[in-house]
């Protein structure tokens, strides 16, 4: 698992532009975003877009971010909670972080990591399935992790699996996230069919449905 090294810091600005208004914002250049938390009164904010984009491309949701709001004495640490994009564009149009108090216990999602490599899959015996990509953690802020591994090199027979009872964590996190569920198991090569033979049944098109986010946005934007 890796231990959080790199401490990301982000400028924000007061945001006095609420509701409708926030599209003059993201024409010149600015993304609206709200900062809210346990004991704290939500925040209206915002960020340059460019800076934002550069942020969000080196962190994940359980990565500590150093929010340094023009015009107050401290910064504030933060966890990302939400992004907002344009479904068509791509662009980014709202976020959210959640302050949080180095003395108090949290949850966040943590992404797992496979590392290290099975001989049955290298020996073509067998293939990887995988279930969970990330775990429910409950810690303290400072014991944050960017990922917990996975070591797929402990899987050394056909039905084999690892799950999240396995899984090493440091001391003073706790995962939430139920003992049993699977990560990663290996199943036989006869198996490869049937899970592509399922891929390739064509399904219902789903149709994606934009409403208004429910966000603590009720501080505006």
């Amino acid at each position: 698992m890796d231990q959080q090294t790199e401490q990301v810091e982000l400028i924000a600005e007061r945001r006095t532009v609420i509701g409708k208004q926030v599209k003059r914002l993201r024409r010149q250049g600015w993304v609206p975003g709200v900062m809210y938390g346990h004991g704290f009164d939500p925040v209206p904010l915002q960020f340059e877009a460019r800076d934002l984009q550069h942020m969000l491309s080196h962190v994940g949701g359980s990565q500590l971010i150093r929010v340094k709001v023009k015009g107050q004495r401290r910064p504030e640490m933060a966890l990302l909670r939400d992004v907002q994009r344009d479904p068509i564009r791509g662009t980014l149009l709202h976020v959210d972080f959640y302050r949080v108090m180095m003395t108090e216990r949290l949850t966040a999602e943590v992404p797992l990591e496979i590392v290290g490599e099975s001989p049955v899959v290298e020996q073509k015996q067998g293939i990887l399935l995988q279930g969970l990509s990330t775990v429910e953690v409950e810690c303290l802020p400072g014991n944050l992790v960017d990922a917990i591994e996975v070591d797929l090199s402990d899987l050394t027979e056909v039905d084999q699996a690892l799950h999240v009872r396995d899984l090493a964590v440091p001391a003073g996190m706790k995962i939430l996230t139920d003992p049993d569920e699977m990560i990663v198991r290996i199943v036989p090569l006869e198996a490869r069919e049937e899970i592509e033979a399922e891929e390739a049944v064509p399904e219902a098109e789903e149709v994606e449905v934009i409403g208004e986010a429910t966000t603590k946005e009720t501080a505006g934007g």
